[in-house]
């Protein structure tokens, strides 16, 4: 004879409890796609790495579309600090020349890639990786930066190598994925009009591919809690002026500026809204999709946009 527990019994009606909350989630968000960059600490710690594929499998299942786009650097720095090739970054990004963009490509479009689709298919999931060079998914061109010298005050175009930018993504690539139950998992390289090879900003590809097919959210995985103001107090709840206000005044500064103009390039091309969130707490992405507060910092065009 079994007997039950009631300790235990409790524990799956807090369970079940918490299911039912999240069924008008379910509901507002099916068939809604869901674009999400994957990167930082939560790819490196293999706990949160199994637990990403169950969350992103969970959200196939209850019929939100996710696309995946992901990043690499430490795992880059470390292959090429392996190969002895010296590496050197301007503005955060990493000068790419011949030699390295192949190691790039190599590691993001293979060992990565294929680390992420293994670990989803694990979960139940469906996956199937892709570059931006499939297909002709992602067509990019040479970014062009410049950089004013402090002494003479001229401003001087810089050569960061084949580090490139999105032109023109090819949504019809991810369309049909999604249609046939799939799950994509798209490496940040792309490919240049004469078939050279670019690498990518992951988070820029990312806003790029949100943007492209038209996505419900654009979510950023990073290793902070999200926006903060000057007192380190996570700001919940933005809106597209008050980020720039904010960008203006000093209180958003560094690495999370180009995150963040990421998220209003989106929002500018019709994302409904976007989140950074922090890729280090376990379940974040649901935590964030199927509650009513949410944990990051959620961004939208204006005050007057709903849900």
């Amino acid at each position: 004879m079994t007997q039950k527990n009631y300790s235990d019994t409790k524990h799956w009606l807090r369970t079940a409890k918490t299911i039912t909350e999240a069924l008008p989630y379910m509901r507002r968000y099916a068939g809604k796609t869901f674009v999400i960059k994957y990167g930082g600490h939560a790819m490196g710690d293999v706990e949160l790495a199994e637990i990403f594929a169950r969350d992103i499998v969970l959200m196939k299942q209850v019929g939100i579309h996710p696309v995946v786009v992901h990043g690499g650097g430490p795992q880059i720095g470390a292959m090429l600090e392996r190969l002895a090739i010296k590496s050197e970054f301007i503005d955060g990004l990493r000068i790419t020349d011949a030699d390295t963009v192949s190691i790039v490509e190599m590691v993001l479009s293979g060992t990565i890639n294929k680390q992420i689709v293994t670990a989803i298919n694990k979960a139940g999931g469906t996956a199937i990786g892709v570059s931006g060079k499939d297909g002709d998914l992602i067509m990019a061109s040479k970014l062009r930066r410049t950089q004013r010298d402090k002494e003479s005050n001229i401003e001087k175009i810089l050569d960061l190598g084949f580090v490139g930018e999105p032109r023109e993504v090819n949504p019809q690539i991810l369309t049909s994925l999604e249609q046939s139950g799939m799950i994509p998992v798209i490496a940040p390289i792309g490919i240049g009009a004469g078939g050279e090879t670019y690498n990518i900003n992951a988070d820029t590809v990312a806003g790029a591919v949100a943007s492209a097919i038209g996505a419900t959210r654009l979510l950023l995985l990073t290793d902070v809690a999200g926006v903060m103001d000057k007192n380190g107090n996570l700001l919940t709840d933005l809106v597209s002026p008050q980020v720039r206000d904010l960008m203006a005044d000093g209180t958003i500064s560094g690495g999370m500026i180009p995150k963040l103009e990421t998220c209003l390039g989106a929002l500018d091309m019709g994302v409904e809204a976007t989140v950074i969130l922090d890729g280090r707490v376990p379940h974040v992405l649901l935590l964030e999709i199927f509650t009513e507060r949410g944990v990051g910092t959620l961004i939208k065009a204006d005050l007057d946009q709903g849900e």
